[in-house]
């Protein structure tokens, strides 16, 4: 109970996107190792060490996304993976729902409506 209760913040806390690297879509995987590797190159690199930091700079990306690559909130000397794995606990999936994400604004003129009061 109190594991799930800890699992729960970590979600709402680090808002992650995905349960784990296999749940990352490989395109979106892609465009982030071509960025990662533009940066290494505007640095002034060389191609085969720019590779080699993309790869580490992989594992960040994924430690941002991924609930079990992420640090746990409580206690960031270990990742959400260890927390499950010492308590025995898997997560298979999550939802993560963010107060006001879906609805739509209603647009309002503001001058519009004065004059309709005024009018009538």
């Amino acid at each position: 109970e109190i594991l799930a209760k800890d699992v729960c913040m970590q979600i709402a806390a680090a808002r992650p996107e995905f349960l784990d690297r296999n749940a990352v879509p490989a395109d979106r995987v892609e465009k982030e190792m071509e960025i990662l590797k533009a940066q290494a190159m505007n640095e002034g690199k060389p191609a085969e060490i720019a590779e080699k930091m993309v790869q580490g700079r992989i594992g960040k990306f994924y430690g941002e996304i991924c609930l079990v690559d992420q640090e746990y909130v409580k206690d960031p000397s270990m990742k959400v993976s260890d927390l499950l794995s010492s308590k025995g606990a898997k997560v298979l999936e999550f939802a993560r729902i963010e107060k006001g994400e879906g609805l739509e604004k209603k647009e309002e003129n503001f001058a519009e409506e004065v004059a309709k009061q005024i009018n009538g």
